[in-house]
């Protein structure tokens, strides 16, 4: 019986994850201890991974290992998709700085971080329009 040929090029899948988020073979392997020649050959087909090696690359990427896989979205990872993409790069990244130190904080933390960003973005008006006016009365 011959052997069926995955719909799912996990190499492929990798590395354009990898590059989406502007990490090297290097940070990958800084971050799970599995060899940047090694990745390369996963990345390349030259290689299948175990899930628990899969497992390793998803977590060092901030992604879950479902991600590797189509088709496996929920409603709500559709609608996270969608909300990412209205996003800049700047507070994507902003978010992934937060994510990385909200996995030591309690629910309550949380809540008070959430509340103190709400507090401070109400405080203070946008860059964007007081930069104009000091422009404007420094060359009158």
């Amino acid at each position: 019986m011959p052997k069926e040929k995955p719909r799912v090029n996990i190499g492929e899948v990798i590395r354009s994850y990898r590059s989406q988020r502007g990490l090297s073979q290097g940070d990958i392997e800084r971050r799970t201890g599995l060899l940047r020649c090694y990745l390369s050959r996963v990345e390349n087909g030259h290689t299948v991974p175990s899930l628990e090696t899969l497992a390793k690359i998803a977590q060092a990427m901030d992604i879950s290992l479902a991600d590797f896989f189509p088709g496996t979205e929920t409603p709500r990872d559709k609608e996270t998709q969608k909300m990412l993409g209205e996003l800049s790069g700047d507070e994507i990244r902003f978010l992934a700085e937060i994510k990385k130190y909200s996995n030591t904080l309690s629910d309550g933390d949380k809540r008070l971080v959430v509340a103190m960003i709400r507090k401070m973005a109400t405080m203070m008006p946008p860059p964007g329009p007081k930069k104009v006016a000091v422009a404007r009365r420094l060359s009158a």
